[in-house]
């Protein structure tokens, strides 16, 4: 497929007149053709109203159509082919393995999707029959199902270019609750963009849906978005990136006459915490993993282990020569822009500067392209860190913090003063039982996914899987961005009290036609 630099709005594709982005290959500084003009005010109206347009016949297609799309997309991207792969790698320095399982990702969330749109457990069905002889008052018939809360505009990651991109989760989750999505795509792989932009618009058209059913934007810095979410078409908004432009994005929203929900995944630190009895059996096996989880992908991962807190003394000083020993032994590695490669190195400089923190060890200096990622390791004692607040930065990238703790109680303590984050990891082993069982109890309000003996990259989409977390890791605690209950995001519930049958929506009539689980009179069954 040959890329044209254009946006898609509907079903048109259309080049847009303000400042053009390009596509940067991050292993050696190349500039990518085409162009990608941005967008402007005309074209995020065009898109807006063609998704109001659309939302009232797409949310209540039938499961089947629904999840037949969902599966249509999916096919779609497969069929690109080696294009896709090739021009991902091209504008993220990713190996071709890495785009590869993205891909297979990516597919599979869509596929996901449309088996829970076929299953319907997600519309939530509720239905308290009228009980007209009840005393002192009679009861109404009220039922209850969810329903898609209006257009989504969604933005894509820079980490992703897939999974968490065009077609990513985001899009999939939306797509199914049945929203239309009006999709910004990162400027960091504006081609990639548009290939998958494409499947999704062809499948569009092979389904017979609406063309407003999607549209893609593209547009540099902020004024495309913040046009996007102050539309008051939009309804919600799915987001991965920086704090700094999650909480910009919130910031509009609030701002609008009704303010909308931004779902923002943004930043964490993903904190480490090495119990006693694990460092004293393992401490060199948890330092070579740690190594390989900080420096997978040159640590480009929102779960990266950017701080590892231990109980000072000679474990924790094996654990510290272990990681020592591999992240010397560690390549540099190409880093995604040259934005997240500034980034890193700023934040790497930061740490290294503070007198309160001591240098543990660097990987090798890069001998490839111009932004390559040198991996870090740092430590400072604990009255340092629960002094000094810039230590809870993350620092994106393959850069991480150790918290020497004179004592159990210690790390218990900062444990409490941990910010919102994705995950925390707790390396034990059964003499630390108890302290764990302190731990824990911590944690769970700190965080949304709470791993034992693992490493936190690494995030399975499933049904049981939490990404997200207290802010700031996310904009919103009760939510994931990641697996099946990632589409209660973008629904809402509504009541129908005392309505005619005929008038009733399919979920909710007499002798369940859908065939779904549903709750009636409090009792959960296929009645």
């Amino acid at each position: 497929m040959a890329l044209t630099g254009e946006m898609l709005i509907g079903a048109a594709a259309l080049r847009g007149g303000e400042s053009a982005v390009h596509g940067i290959n991050p292993a050696t500084g190349e500039t990518l053709q085409p162009a990608y003009g941005g967008g402007g005010a005309a074209e995020v109206d065009r898109a807006c109203a063609l998704a109001a347009a659309a939302f009232n016949s797409y949310r209540e297609t039938t499961p089947e159509v629904r999840a037949g799309f969902l599966e249509a997309c999916a096919q779609a991207i497969l069929d690109i082919g080696d294009e896709l792969i090739e021009r991902a790698c091209a504008e993220s320095g990713l190996p071709r393995g890495r785009i590869e399982g993205e891909r297979g990702r990516t597919v599979g969330q869509l596929r996901m999707f449309a088996a829970v749109v076929r299953d319907g457990g997600y519309l939530d069905a509720r239905i308290d029959p009228a009980q007209p002889e009840r005393t002192p008052l009679p009861r109404s018939d009220i039922r209850q199902r969810h329903i898609a809360v209006g257009p989504v505009a969604v933005f894509g990651a820079s980490n992703f270019p897939l999974a968490f991109s065009v077609a990513g989760g985001d899009t999939a989750s939306a797509l199914a609750a049945g929203c239309p999505v009006i999709v910004k795509a990162h400027s960091a792989h504006p081609g990639t963009s548009e290939l998958v932009g494409r499947a999704i618009q062809s499948a569009v058209k092979k389904c017979g849906l609406p063309e407003g059913v999607f549209s893609m934007l593209f547009g540099s810095g902020a004024k495309v978005g913040s046009a996007l979410v102050a539309d008051p078409r939009i309804q919600a908004v799915g987001f991965t990136g920086s704090f700094a432009g999650g909480t910009a994005l919130m910031k509009t929203a609030q701002n609008r006459p009704q303010p909308i929900p931004v779902y923002a995944e943004m930043s964490s630190i993903n904190p480490v915490f090495l119990l006693p009895g694990a460092l004293r059996k393992r401490a060199e096996a948890i330092g070579k993993g740690f190594v390989g989880s900080l420096t997978m992908g040159a640590g480009q991962f929102c779960t990266n282990p950017g701080l590892v807190l231990g109980v000072e003394g000679e474990t924790l000083d094996s654990f510290l020569a272990s990681a020592k020993a591999g992240l010397e032994g560690a390549g540099a590695q190409t880093m995604l822009t040259p934005g997240i490669h500034k980034a890193y190195k700023e934040g790497v400089e930061k740490l290294s500067s503070n007198n309160r923190v001591q240098t543990v060890a660097e990987g090798k200096p890069g001998e490839g392209g111009p932004y390559m990622g040198r991996a870090a390791l740092f430590t400072t004692t604990a009255e340092h860190f629960a002094a000094d607040h810039a230590l809870l930065e993350e620092v994106f990238g393959a850069a991480s913090l150790v918290i020497r703790c004179p004592d159990e109680d210690t790390m218990l303590r900062l444990a409490e003063g941990i910010e919102g984050q994705l995950t925390a990891t707790i390396q034990m082993e059964p003499e630390d039982l108890e302290l764990a069982r302190k731990l824990v109890p911590v944690l769970e309000r700190k965080v949304g996914r709470i791993l034992v003996n693992g490493y936190p990259t690494g995030v399975e989409v499933g049904h049981a899987m939490v990404h997200g977390g207290p802010f700031p890791a996310t904009s919103d605690g009760r939510t994931t961005s990641v697996g099946s209950l990632a589409i209660q995001r973008f629904l809402r519930p509504v009541a129908y009290q005392d309505f005619p049958a005929d008038l009733l929506p399919e979920a909710l009539k007499d002798g369940n036609p859908m065939g779904l689980w549903r709750r009636t009179d409090g009792v959960l069954g296929q009645g």
